[in-house]
């Protein structure tokens, strides 16, 4: 038998619930393997079919969505037709969570971690495989990262794709720089304030008392809720695409005294992100 690999096939930029950071951004980096017998074309699987099968159903399901342990303790689900209700009790307080249920990966864990999305995913990858495929092998990865990075979770209710549900994440590099130098105490800085982040916009905060924010929107899937901690979230001015994001950084406006020029690179996930610099262009 032979193997065929592909490295870096895809990145599941998701988020989950945690017993003790609550709510998590992350961003996993796919490998895979496959073992079998060659085929007709003396491959185990084209390339191109690799992409159109396989990397579709990662797409189609972990991919942008609120990943949740269904055996956690702390979680109480329910799920009537094409919506979903849940409440999550964590050490980081309350989090509820309502939306159409394509925006849910329900996982048969008590926790989440990579092994239990590689679990999730295995069954459903190895339906799309062809009979010469006898073995699926599927690692999940953290980019590697040496400096400064953050996890945070939001939602972009004008996107048209998965973009729109109010719960996913990315786990992120952050570059700050004044003059062309990199300042890592500024960047450090910024990766503590927005550990396990949630990033609102201030338009879709419907309620912000009891010590929680409430956030709703209906986009193109349908209605989306949320609810969590206030002392866990950022709400920022307008929409927080990666774009905005870096504005709002290198506006400054989160620093007591901030540079008269500031430099940030701000990445979504893994190897995309935005650039912007104070002060901001018209």
């Amino acid at each position: 038998m032979t193997s065929l690999f592909v490295e870096q096939l895809t990145v599941i930029d998701c988020a989950y619930l945690d017993a003790t950071r609550g709510l998590v951004g992350e961003s996993w980096i796919v490998d895979i393997e496959l073992i079998g017998d060659l085929d007709e074309q003396s491959m185990v699987l084209d390339f191109g079919e690799v992409k159109r099968r396989i990397k579709k159903v990662i797409d189609q399901s972990a991919d942008h969505t609120l990943i949740v342990p269904q055996q956690a303790s702390g979680l109480s689900l329910h799920q009537a037709g094409e919506r979903s209700s849940l409440s999550f009790r964590s050490a980081r307080g309350l989090i509820e969570h309502h939306s159409p249920s394509i925006a849910l990966s329900v996982a048969d864990a008590d926790r989440i971690d990579a092994a239990a999305v590689v679990a999730y995913l295995q069954p459903r990858v190895a339906s799309v495989l062809p009979p010469n495929v006898d073995e699926l092998r599927l690692s999940l990865r953290s980019e590697r990262i040496d400096g400064a990075f953050y996890h945070y979770v939001h939602g972009l209710k004008k996107h048209d794709g998965h973009c729109q549900r109010i719960a996913h994440g990315h786990r992120s590099r952050i570059h700050i720089g004044i003059g062309g130098q990199r300042q890592p105490t500024l960047e450090a800085a910024l990766a503590q304030r927005w550990a396990d982040i949630y990033l609102g916009t201030i338009d879709d905060l419907v309620d912000s008392s009891g010590g929680q924010c409430r956030y709703a929107y209906t986009a193109a899937e349908g209605r989306f809720e949320l609810a969590l901690p206030a002392a866990h979230v950022e709400n920022l001015p307008g929409d927080t695409t990666v774009e905005r994001i870096a504005e709002w950084i290198a506006s400054g406006r989160w620093l007591p005294d901030a540079p008269a020029a500031l430099e940030v690179r701000a990445y979504e996930g893994v190897m995309k992100g935005a650039i912007a610099r104070r002060p901001i262009a018209a």
